[in-house]
């Protein structure tokens, strides 16, 4: 499937349950850069086989839109998990990626890997065994790191306040793993406050402090509003602008701008920031 958005250049992931087919068509026209058929959390154990179905039935017409689907299984330490394998291998054409829950090791996604050899891998961090395993899951071949905060939480029994200023050792050593392996920008957990435009800016201007490339959504509503936080500024690219033309004109020298100094370091700055800023124009609007 041809698509607008690949899956390393996304910035939102907009999870639909996958028992939920009357939400498909909605969530793929949200302007959401990719979408996560989820036949984890959001469905209920009673009806992961007819999420299953549902999903396989809605195949077709889903694989007809310019949106990059995604699979999110259950965990793979669960029967279900094996069987969702089993069933996504016989899904064709194959989705754009699978999202593995609860990822504690490159053994588990090496399950993953050998089941589903071509297909893209997200890995969540959401325990401390994931957390503990990071620099071997970053290394097992996956496409992004992805957090999932309110897994983690649970799992440690972390209490975080609003700022969740707890979490900031795990967004940094994802932060950090994804740099040393080179991987697309990592992806950040979802905001639980639907309607809270405030809460979800916050949070998406601290993935955007860590680094991250993206964020998950769980409501159409957020879409636009985690792109609008993730675009530069015109302020932002106008500083980035000058910072590259004056280093131009100084040959590479070290360069006074704005009664700042301009070295190599902020043009490699200003030049990521060019780059966000011109993939940012080259996406359709939603």
């Amino acid at each position: 499937m041809s698509t607008p958005t690949s899956l390393a250049d996304a910035r939102s992931f907009l999870f639909v349950p996958g028992n939920r087919p009357e939400r498909f068509e909605k969530a793929v026209r949200s302007g959401a850069d990719a979408i996560v058929l989820d036949l984890e959390d959001a469905v209920p154990l009673q009806d992961k086989a007819a999420a299953q179905f549902a999903i396989e039935a809605a195949w077709p017409a889903l694989q007809a839109m310019p949106v990059p689907l995604v699979v999110r299984i259950n965990a793979l330490e669960q029967a279900l998990g094996q069987d969702d394998l089993r069933w996504l291998a016989r899904l064709l054409p194959a989705p754009a990626g699978v999202m593995v829950p609860k990822a504690e090791s490159a053994t588990a996604l090496a399950r993953v890997r050998s089941g589903l050899p071509a297909l893209p891998i997200l890995p969540l961090i959401e325990s401390a065994a994931g957390w503990s395993a990071l620099q071997e899951i970053s290394r097992a071949g996956v496409l992004r790191l992805v957090v999932g905060h309110i897994d983690f939480m649970a799992d440690t029994g972390l209490l975080c306040g609003e700022d969740e200023a707890e979490l900031a050792p795990l967004r940094f050593a994802v932060a950090m793993a994804t740099r040393v392996q080179q991987l697309a920008p990592a992806v950040d957990g979802v905001t639980a406050a639907i309607q809270d435009d405030s809460r979800l800016r916050q949070d998406t201007r601290r993935a955007l402090r860590f680094g991250f490339g993206a964020k998950l959504c769980i409501h159409p509503r957020q879409v636009a509003i985690v792109h609008e936080v993730l675009a530069p500024t015109a302020q932002e690219v106008d500083w980035a602008r000058r910072v590259v033309a004056a280093d131009a004109a100084a040959l590479g020298a070290a360069v006074q701008m704005d009664g700042r100094m301009v070295d190599l370091p902020v043009v490699l700055q200003a030049r990521r920031l060019l780059v966000r800023h011109a993939a940012q124009g080259a996406r359709p609007s939603a």
